[in-house]
């Protein structure tokens, strides 16, 4: 099956009624008809449900579908974005380990890895996550590459084939935030990566209606338990120790799982997926290029710019050669990208991408504005910049209402 077909039809069985979306299983516990079955249950002797919080119906249904596209073994869905960021890198790290990642990375994301510190987690930050970086940052306490594909708000690509390649020869496992790019433009697990992360509240939910977050498992790497002791205990499982950990261990402990209405949302929006991420490259291309050919507008940024110069990865990485639903531009001062923002008439003020509509947010004084100002500056965030997600409106009517608003910061007052 190709990708559009496989959203619809990728292995996903009716339930005893033939309704063609999963039921929500809005329910916190599942009786069973003896005690000996619920023990098999808790014990995975037996397939069922027992509890919400350790598995759900709905839940299941949304990570099977993600699994199929994304050509994994398994998926785990949690809470947030930030709760499957955290329980990806948490689920195999332990004190005085070390991560390799980008450091053009969401601001939450870089909290995060911030945080981690306390616990004894050291970050080594790399300005660009390339293979002959990440060769040289590796140490003997090293356990996990991070990056995000494609990068936000920086919008940096990495090459996965090489990187993925470098990290399997050292035995760390590469772990890639597809958020942005999704399954519909590239699957990391094909190119070489070992699990792949997801805030679905973005693109794969694509309607801003649910919080949340997916990890999958390539099923390949191959653990070495002595390195990765926090797998110690599920060695028998082998190559598939990562999930088995993570189900049974550490993700049911910290209770990241996902609500049942938020993953039949999910459902509902893997459907149309293929579709919308293509019109929404579509408009991104055409928007970004519109404006760059703007005077009053500096260094607009678009992976699909033939200026780009990660154009050619791009192409020869991702389908079709799309390359996103995000771009950035910088207005000239924080004074008139607020100007500029405030005159948008389709775009909506909001800190999310992925949405149906135009999104539109100044990085600097919203999601980064507990960064470091070095953090920012190796992050790509400047107090000019402006970040646009791009929705489904018409090119057109997006066209004419930045060029409208674009005007606001060409006014005769002096900023």
């Amino acid at each position: 099956m190709r990708f559009n077909t496989k959203l619809l039809h990728g292995g996903f069985p009716l339930d005893a009624f033939g309704s063609t979306l999963p039921p929500v299983y809005q329910a916190s516990a599942f009786a069973h008809e003896s005690a000996e079955k619920l023990e098999q249950i808790f014990q995975n002797t037996a397939p069922g449900f027992a509890y919400t919080r350790i598995s759900n119906p709905t839940a299941a249904a949304f990570e099977k579908r993600v699994s199929i596209i994304e050509g994994g073994v398994d998926a785990v869905s949690c809470a947030s974005g930030m709760a499957a960021v955290a329980m990806a890198l948490l689920n195999i790290l332990q004190n005085g380990d070390e991560i390799i990642s980008g450091s053009g990375l969401f601001g939450g994301t870089l909290d995060l890895l911030d945080d981690l510190s306390a616990f004894g987690v050291k970050t080594v930050f790399l300005r660009e996550v390339t293979a002959e970086n990440v060769e040289k940052s590796i140490t003997p306490s090293t356990r996990a590459v991070f990056a995000e594909l494609i990068g936000n708000p920086r919008l940096d690509v990495v090459d996965i084939q090489a990187v993925a390649a470098v990290a399997e020869r050292r035995g760390i496992p590469l772990i890639i935030d597809s958020t942005t790019a999704t399954a519909a433009l590239i699957q990391p697990l094909k190119q070489g990566a070992h699990i792949v992360v997801h805030s679905s509240s973005k693109y794969i939910n694509g309607s801003g209606d649910a919080i949340s977050g997916v990890i999958v498992d390539g099923g390949r790497f191959n653990w070495d338990f002595d390195k990765f002791t926090a797998l110690q205990n599920f060695r028998h499982m082998r190559k598939l120790a990562y999930t088995a950990r993570l189900r049974q261990d550490i993700w049911r402990n910290f209770g990241a799982c996902i609500a049942p209405q938020n993953a039949y949302l999910n459902c509902l929006g893997l459907e149309t997926l293929g579709l919308r991420m293509e019109r929404l490259c579509e408009n991104a291309l055409g928007l970004a290029a519109f404006l760059a050919g703007n005077a009053a507008l500096t260094d607009v940024n678009y992976p699909g710019l033939e200026k780009s110069p990660y154009k050619p990865l791009v192409d020869r990485q991702m389908e079709g050669g799309l390359a996103g639903a995000i771009l950035t531009m910088r207005a000239g001062s924080k004074e008139k990208a607020f100007r500029l923002i405030n005159a948008l008439r389709y775009a909506k003020i909001a800190t999310n991408i992925g949405d149906v509509r135009t999104l539109v947010i100044h990085p600097a004084s919203t999601i980064y504005a507990r960064a470091p100002e070095a953090q920012k500056q190796a992050a790509g965030v400047y107090d000019d910049l402006i970040r646009v997600s791009v929705g489904l409106e018409d090119l057109e009517d997006l066209k004419e209402d930045f060029a409208r608003a674009v005007e606001k910061i060409t006014e005769s007052r002096d900023l």
